[in-house]
């Protein structure tokens, strides 16, 4: 290690924008400036300055023209850009990964450096979600069949390369059982940050819409809150923009409101006025309904993943709800939340949704994620690789 600190390299699965996971890279990168960063393609100017300081070095995929308008598509190119990354002499390794970032290999073949994965989650399209992204119904049998062998061979791929990963850290308790269930793999809980400083209340009514911000992904489940505020006659914006667009569009009523990609001040200005937030898809963490409650905005979210981990049910009347979950992905049960929320509006309060959400603000983020990665640079007796 030099006067700088310990040589670091970070790598993360794509930059094109500041979505959730960048958010948690740039911690990184302020606190080592002078990092290395790999990622497989770079859209210059879409991430902070913190992140564009570093320079991304990127892989063959970055080359193709306008990759970043369809790199989703790149899939099966994925491992093989992932295996080129070649990288520095370094003291520690941490990937951001939800795809193939976890993949990267030491310089050298080197096992005795540390690689830390923050894993946002074992990639989704080919384990827990491989349905909602390439079910029969979506791309039709034949391409199914013909994916479903190369998943499988991807799941394969998934499974050998978390060996390379020496410490695995799980963004939530929902993404820890995953890493065990698919890579048989210990982990530690640690949640990404969330502004809570830029998202907190203000003096304003709250008003009769309800709100959903939201990628346009299938998995997301727009569809259930746009059908049930269709079949209730209820307001609801939409944020968000995707490849469901169009889909999402044909089912909206006069009642639903689209209003494409917004910037963060735009953002927190809804979740200062809505109703509540409708978050009806399963997410590994979700942000959101942080950032919603942050604002004072109760959550109406369907009871499975990182909601049952931040958002307090209205059953826990000890603790202050901070908002309902529904049981399943159907119109009948979102509706179902709706009218009850409606009926039990005095049940939330503002400030318990305020309390509640700065358990997961910033500076806990820093602290504890720094705190394990230097317990990781600490020199061990025992070389064995660890899941601590």
């Amino acid at each position: 290690m030099d006067a700088q600190g310990p040589r670091v390299v970070l790598v993360h699965d794509w930059l094109t924008g500041m979505r959730g996971g960048e958010k948690c890279l740039e911690v990184l990168c302020r606190r080592w400036p002078h990092a290395d960063l790999f990622t497989l393609l770079h859209r210059r100017g879409s991430v902070s300055p913190a992140i564009e300081r570093l320079r991304p070095r990127t892989s063959f995929l970055h080359i193709l023209p306008e990759s970043h308008r369809y790199y989703r598509y790149l899939l099966p190119l994925m491992p093989a850009a992932a295996a080129g990354w070649r990288l520095p002499p370094c003291d520690l390794i941490v990937s951001f990964s939800h795809c193939v970032a976890k993949a990267v290999r030491p310089p050298g073949g080197g096992s005795r450096v540390p690689h830390v994965c923050y894993c946002f989650t074992p990639m989704r399209y080919a384990w827990h979600m491989q349905q909602a992204y390439f079910g029969g119904e979506r791309v039709g049998r034949v391409k199914a069949r013909l994916l479903e062998r190369f998943l499988s061979w991807l799941r394969q791929w998934d499974r050998r390369t978390a060996a390379g990963v020496t410490h695995f850290v799980a963004i939530s308790q929902t993404v820890q059982r995953r890493i065990a269930e698919c890579y048989s793999r210990d982990s530690t809980v640690i949640y990404p940050p969330v502004d809570t400083d830029f998202y907190h209340p203000a003096a304003l009514p709250r008003d009769n819409y309800y709100l959903a911000v939201s990628a346009f992904a299938p998995y997301k489940r727009l569809d259930l809150a746009i059908q049930v505020c269709n079949a209730l006659r209820r307001p609801l914006l939409l944020i968000g923009s995707g490849q469901d667009e169009a889909r999402l569009r044909a089912l909206a009523g006069p009642t639903i409101h689209f209003l494409g990609w917004q910037p963060d001040t735009v953002i927190r200005d809804q979740l200062r006025r809505c109703r509540a937030l409708l978050f009806p898809g399963e997410e590994d963490f979700g942000i959101v309904p942080v950032e919603a409650q942050a604002c004072g905005a109760p959550v109406i979210a369907f009871g499975r993943g990182g909601v049952t981990e931040t958002v307090i049910p209205l059953d826990r009347r000890d603790a202050g709800p901070t908002g309902l979950w529904f049981a399943e992905q159907t119109v009948e049960s979102l509706a179902a939340a709706l009218i009850d929320f409606e009926k039990n509006r005095n049940q939330f309060s503002p400030y318990a949704a305020r309390r509640q959400a700065l358990r997961f603000n910033a500076a806990r983020f820093a602290e504890e994620l720094f705190g394990y990665l230097d317990r990781v640079l600490q020199p061990v007796a025992d070389p064995i690789r660890r899941a601590a």
